[in-house]
């Protein structure tokens, strides 16, 4: 599998200043290799369930923002990372987990615009693409995996009083937990996770897909390191 020269920092998802790299090409690489990630994700799920919404709206979407970010690249003459996607993404059993991750990578995609929107403030046509791929996130993208996790939560539940409060209460709490991992996934980042943090997030809940769809490859490594020495002690 082919890696980029920049692999560690388009994992990350965030600008590093004292890298040897322009912060422009910074920017625009990790943009663009984002969408590349979203791209390939939502493309598995198809392949695997067939043209589902919102998966299947959301990847023409996000073909529209590979066009614009490329368009940016080429004016700036920013060479475009490589597309090594494929062979690192692994899709739940589950349209259920499927829409989890979706929420996931929605809310990591959000918080890695932050950061590049400060650094793209030279560049007004950066910025004007940077601030509407947000938006097309935050307003669009998000709600419908929301809503996703919603429907596929409460498919076999009947009766409308407890289909609404079963509702609530498992949106809510899938959507609390993914905000814990970003948190936590901007830590390990810097280097500034323990164990003891992590085990204890992840408690009883198995949400390992969605864990790895936050974290990306670099923290992924580690979390299943941890997870392994988990069990291993757990066993002895």
């Amino acid at each position: 599998m082919q890696t980029n020269f920049d692999q560690k920092l388009l994992d990350g998802m965030r600008v590093d200043p004292n890298y040897d790299e322009p912060i422009l090409n910074q920017v625009i690489r990790i943009a663009i290799y984002d969408e590349f990630h979203a791209y390939e994700t939502y493309a598995k799920v198809i392949e695997s369930f067939g043209e589902v919404a919102p998966f299947s709206n959301i990847l023409l979407s996000e073909q529209r923002h590979f066009m614009a970010l490329t368009n940016i690249a080429s004016k700036y003459d920013v060479p475009l990372p490589i597309n090594n996607w494929a062979d690192k993404i692994t899709i739940p059993s589950s349209l259920l987990e499927c829409c989890e991750v979706g929420v996931a990578a929605e809310i990591d995609n959000i918080a890695m615009y932050d950061d590049l929107i400060q650094y793209a403030t030279e560049y007004p046509d950066l910025l004007d693409v940077l601030f509407r791929l947000q938006a097309a996130s935050y307003n669009n993208h998000l709600p419908a995996f929301r809503s996703c996790v919603l429907k596929y939560s409460n498919q076999f539940i009947d009766n409308e009083t407890i289909y609404n409060d079963f509702s609530e209460h498992k949106i809510e709490d899938t959507i609390s937990k993914i905000n814990q991992f970003s948190e936590l996934a901007q830590k390990i980042r810097v280097g500034e996770v323990s164990q003891d943090e992590i085990m204890q997030l992840l408690g009883n809940t198995n949400i390992s897909f969605i864990a790895g769809a936050i974290l990306g490859a670099l923290g992924t490594t580690m979390f299943s390191k941890i997870l392994d020495k988990n069990n291993e002690e757990q066993k002895s």
